[in-house]
């Protein structure tokens, strides 16, 4: 009997392909579920209406024996900020309300070729501006562990999603640890891969140097998948880089005999919640039995990481959200002249949180400050790559927890700023150097809670991450837990 809740894309495929289920039945499993539990998480914001017809005629396709891309009928979630030609993109702003791209993004297209079917589109932090999914303007995301408190983000959505089994897989992006900081809340697998490996076409942009789209799993077996669908060079993406393409499940051998593991002390100084500390020593000693050689070694720049972040992303955010004026497309408000309606459309059309980061971005680029600021944090931003660099000589993975703590109260922190800034301060660095980073359940607080383990990678070594992590998880069964008001059909 196929467990649909505790399945990986492989299995899914063989019983598709068998005949063990149709894609019809898989399509209704999941929308079902949504049904049920959606109200309780808000994690969708807009579902397609026509899944079960797109499954209808898979079905009809297989039953002719007709030729079927290799993943037909297998569906996916999308953070609403990746655009798609048939459902919204809001980007879970009041700016962007019903719009609807006129493309599909490069990794949508890549889905659809492979057969996967779009589920709908997910909750997230307006334009992936926050860590906890409660900056949407539409509703903010429960984690289903708790549903008191946040699933993190901004991929909260994505996140939460696959956390309670709404959807199989789904993507999200990840620009300052948005893909690994929700799936540590949530105890799924998330994978931000290397700056360029996958495109950005089609992603709406916040900070251009620093974004990038990953998938967001239960388990190895479907991030390697994923990432081997999606992580192609695309010439309609400048940064798009041009490496050869791999078939990352090749690397799920489990032999990591002679890998060395790097624990960056300023990781694992103050700050550090006992639980978390517990489950990260605990993963450490596991990796060392299995044959990894764990060494201590330094980051001396981490503690710049916030401070170069919240210079360099708002600074490019400002500039990237200046073409929301409600000229072109999206929300607009009523004015009597041209330079009121530009002002009343941004002030109505943007949450507070954004505006502040396109404030402080503008303010960063202002003559007087710009060299003071924004030219100080690119240096700053350099000696950061350098630490990692000079760890990637000595080791091949870097070892971290993936948050300080696990996920707090919903409304927790929104009336500090910093506080809330200070939850990426694990996944942040990685962004600035532009390498791979995995998150993947290694435990549980004392609340039940889900604990997260990061591996960060060198630039294109995701192949290592998947080797490591899926020895872990051959030896674990945190990813296979599910939130216990979410385990029923």
């Amino acid at each position: 009997m196929l467990d649909l809740l505790n399945t990986n894309i492989l299995e899914l495929k063989e019983a598709l392909e068998n005949k063990k289920i149709s894609a019809k039945e898989l399509a209704e499993f999941y929308l079902k579920r949504i049904e049920k539990y959606d109200n309780h998480i808000g994690a969708f914001l807009s579902i397609n209406n026509n899944i079960l017809k797109e499954a209808k005629e898979i079905d009809e396709q297989r039953a002719k024996n007709d030729m079927l891309p290799p993943y037909a009928g297998i569906p996916i979630a999308i953070k609403d900020n990746i655009t798609t030609k048939d459902l919204p993109t809001t980007c879970a702003s009041k700016i962007l309300e019903g719009y609807y791209s006129p493309y599909d993004a490069t990794v949508i297209r890549k889905l659809k070729d492979a057969g996967f079917l779009i589920l709908g589109k997910l909750n997230m932090d307006e334009f992936a501006m926050g860590s906890s999914c409660e900056n949407s303007h539409y509703k903010a995301t429960k984690n289903p562990w708790d549903l008191t408190h946040v699933p993190g983000g901004s991929s909260g959505g994505s996140a939460a999603a696959v956390a309670s089994r709404l959807t199989p897989v789904a993507l999200g992006s990840d620009t300052g640890g948005s893909i690994r900081q929700p799936a540590s809340f949530c105890g799924v697998v998330g994978l931000k891969p290397t700056y360029g490996r996958v495109s950005r076409y089609g992603l709406v942009a916040f900070a251009s140097s620093l974004d990038q789209i990953g998938p967001i799993t239960t388990n190895i077996i479907d991030g390697s998948i994923l990432l081997s669908i999606i992580g192609h060079h695309d010439h309609l993406d400048s940064t798009s880089a041009k490496v050869k393409d791999s078939d990352y499940t090749t690397s799920l051998d489990n032999n990591i005999k002679g890998l060395k593991i790097g624990l960056p002390k300023e990781y694992f100084s103050g700050g550090l919640d006992n639980s978390v500390g517990e489950a990260i020593n605990q993963s450490i000693k596991l990796l060392s039995e299995l044959g990894a050689k764990c060494i201590e070694v330094s980051m001396p720049h981490t503690e710049y990481a916030i401070p170069v972040y919240y210079i360099i992303a708002p600074a490019e955010a400002s500039s990237n959200l200046a073409r929301y004026d409600g000229v072109k497309y999206g929300y607009r408000a009523t004015a009597n002249t041209l330079e009121e309606m530009y002002k009343l459309t941004r002030s109505k059309g943007f949450g507070p949180e954004v505006k502040r980061r396109i404030m402080l971005g503008t303010y960063v680029l202002s003559a007087g400050y710009y060299e003071a600021y924004y030219l100080k944090a690119q240096k700053v931003r350099t000696l950061i790559k350098n630490d990692f660099e000079k760890v990637f000589n000595e080791v091949d993975i870097i070892l971290t927890p993936t948050s300080p703590f696990t996920a707090f109260k919903l409304g927790e922190k929104m009336d500090d700023p910093l506080q809330m800034y200070l939850c990426d301060a694990f996944t942040i660095p990685l962004n600035l150097f532009g390498g791979c980073g995995l998150s993947l359940p290694c435990g549980f607080d004392s609340n039940k809670l889900p604990i997260g383990v990061q591996f960060m990678g060198n630039y294109f070594n995701e192949d290592k991450l998947f080797k490591l992590a899926h020895l872990f998880q051959t030896h674990t069964n945190y990813h296979k837990k599910i939130p216990q008001n979410f385990i029923g059909g």
